[in-house]
């Protein structure tokens, strides 16, 4: 299989950059094919702007979608973003790999987000009707592939729970499991969490990697998240609320997932 690993922390030498090169290892050991995005190894460039497309007219209106839009019909893109999207086709399995920094993805994984995802590549794709919005959500251009954050973070697993202060951490991932990567199609599995990272000493290292060995193992035997499809009934449209028999007793992120059916 084809695996992409989107990678965003500034240290080789961290525990990120250690976890980077072990994945690395332990998939392509396991016979697949790997391909890595070191963003800031790349020098990526995170502002989506007009330079983004190769054919600006001086002193032209910017307009983000639309300027997104043309250019990426028109083959006028710039290179960075041509080549990543290229990645994805080619990949079966995506992993983004980043520390939570305030609550979130660094600024460089979301602005890879924001230019790679194109107009009519990532969104702005299907039909409009009144039985379905679009091919979004669980549909769309990356459907049939799988993705998996692997996220670091300083704080205790406590911190992160149910009643933790702050806040459950599905509920902090929810924009970027649902919106970013399964908005798109992806199959999206359950998160690698690692907390507490300054208190990663060899051996706590060593059974972390054994963890995360066998997460990629079962990267496509893992069961995904059961996010409910935008097009196949439970949502009302063009209104893209949850219908009053779905899920009636719920609200918030979770009334989005199908537990249990």
């Amino acid at each position: 299989m084809n695996v992409l690993l989107v990678y965003a922390h500034p240290e080789s030498s961290s525990l990120n950059g250690s976890l980077k090169n072990f994945s690395v290892k332990h998939l392509e050991d396991a016979g697949h094919k790997v391909q890595v995005s070191d963003l800031y190894a790349m020098q990526w460039k995170a502002i989506l702007d007009a330079d983004d497309s190769t054919d600006r007219q001086p002193g032209a209106r910017f307009d983000p979608s639309l300027d997104s839009k043309r250019a990426f019909e028109n083959g006028t893109q710039s290179q960075d973003i041509a080549l990543e999207q290229d990645k994805l086709r080619w990949a079966d399995a995506v992993i983004l790999q980043f520390p939570l920094w305030w609550f979130s993805m660094p600024a460089i994984l979301k602005g890879w987000v924001e230019r790679v995802y194109a107009y009519g590549f990532a969104y702005g794709v299907g039909e409009h009707s009144d039985t379905h919005w679009g091919d979004r959500y669980g549909e769309g251009m990356l459907a049939g592939k799988r993705a998996m954050l692997v996220v670091t973070t300083g704080g205790w697993e406590s911190h992160y729970g149910p009643r933790g202060i702050n806040g459950p951490i599905d509920d902090i991932l929810f924009p970027i499991q649902h919106g970013i990567l399964y908005y798109p199609g992806f199959d999206v599995l359950p998160p690698f969490m690692v907390y507490r990272t300054s208190r990663t000493d060899e051996a706590r290292f060593s059974k972390i990697c054994d963890e995360l060995g066998q997460r990629l193992d079962d990267l496509w035997k893992t069961a995904p998240i059961p996010f409910r499809p935008q097009n196949a009934g439970a949502y009302a449209i063009p209104e893209l609320t949850l219908r009053s028999d779905i899920a009636a007793d719920q609200y918030g992120f979770d009334a989005h997932i199908a537990r249990g059916g």
